[in-house]
């Protein structure tokens, strides 16, 4: 698996992505460049012009980093830890330090691409 990296404004941070079949489809279609909205004080989320595999699970916690896949076209990335009954499937893992500084804006413009 080719490394990947996320960045934010001129912060670039590596994505882990997890070992299933909706974080390799997105892999393949990377490069993507999204802008973020803001949503709830906890994440930031995009709609993708595509859908993707879904395998959607009770997470209980959000972690702050976690990327996750709302429904089937719904990139959402979190920058704060908190408790949800809400379902998504897992994309992987963004470090979260500084991703709140980072997120602040109301719409932030995200890109991911291959490491070069």
């Amino acid at each position: 698996m080719k490394s990947v990296l996320l960045q934010i404004d001129e912060t670039t941070v590596p994505i882990r992505f997890a070992d299933n079949e909706t974080a390799m489809a997105l892999q393949k279609r990377l490069p993507l460049t999204m802008q973020m909205k803001e949503l709830n004080g906890n994440e930031k989320y995009h709609y993708v012009p595509f859908s993707l595999p879904t395998n959607p699970k009770y997470v209980g916690t959000v972690q702050a980093g976690d990327l996750m896949l709302y429904g089937s076209d719904c990139l959402v990335l979190f920058y704060e830890s908190f408790q949800t009954d809400i379902q998504y499937t897992r994309i992987g893992w963004v470090e979260p330090n500084r991703l709140s500084e980072l997120l602040s804006a109301d719409t932030v413009r995200v890109q991911m691409s291959t490491q070069q």
